[in-house]
């Protein structure tokens, strides 16, 4: 697998490198948001963005937004910015994780692996490959998602995954403690708020496609639920 790391830090770039080399993967190498944004449009299979926020040309924050335009590779920011906003403001714009600088490479490879299994993996072989919930279309195996009007709705893995846990059980209330758990496959103090977060995306992307249908509904003080219509 092709992990691309982009990072004005040289150090930091190396770094990662050496770790990523040591667990299989092949690097390739940005330090600038520019280049960084050039070489996954040129590259081919790159399978994950190790992404830094603060970055000469373009920063990283106007990179996840360009590319969420045109690609879903699974993004992990490393930002030096520590306060919940800045977090959040970096999922808002379509990362799946954050690392936080200074980091323990072990756990930069840790999340890189979690994120990569998830992205792969298959949700629950028991349930059927295509769901048709209100006006959503959800095809389990290429991980679309289309109006009944055929418009097509571009989707993080993490955003479908929380999508796909909450049709396939219409009319329950999944907390976000059990989303996190189920989606992310580990336990996080930071668990509601990250869930807050990406269930908002979510909505959002939907209510954009569907003419403003309130498709997830949240339970105040429970969690959050899809009605079978």
């Amino acid at each position: 697998m092709k992990v691309l790391v982009a990072d004005d830090d040289k150090e930091i770039v190396e770094l990662l490198s050496i770790y990523l080399h040591n667990e299989g993967y092949d690097v390739i190498k940005a330090y600038d948001g520019k280049e960084a944004l050039s070489k996954l449009r040129t590259t081919n299979d790159i399978e994950l963005l190790l992404l830094d926020i603060m970055m000469p040309v373009m920063d990283g924050m106007q990179v996840v937004k360009e590319l969420r335009k045109e690609s879903q590779i699974p993004i992990i920011m490393l930002t030096a910015k520590t306060t919940d906003m800045d977090k959040i403001k970096g999922l808002v714009a379509g990362a799946d994780d954050y690392v936080t600088k200074p980091f323990n490479p072990l756990e930069v490879m840790a999340r890189v692996k979690s994120l990569l299994r998830r992205t792969k993996m298959h949700i629950a072989e028991d349930q059927p490959d295509i769901l048709e919930i209100q006006s959503l279309i959800i095809n389990k195996d290429s991980h679309e998602v289309k109006t009944v009007d055929g418009k097509e709705i571009q989707l993080t893995a993490l955003e479908f995954g929380i999508l796909y846990l909450l049709a396939s059980h219409p009319n329950r209330v999944f907390s976000a403690d059990e989303i996190f758990e189920r989606v992310w496959k580990q336990e996080s103090i930071v668990s509601a708020k990250t869930v807050m977060v990406h269930v908002s995306h979510l909505r959002d992307k939907i209510e954009e496609a569907t003419d403003g249908e309130k498709v997830i509904q949240t339970v105040w003080g429970v969690g959050y639920k899809i009605d079978a219509k």
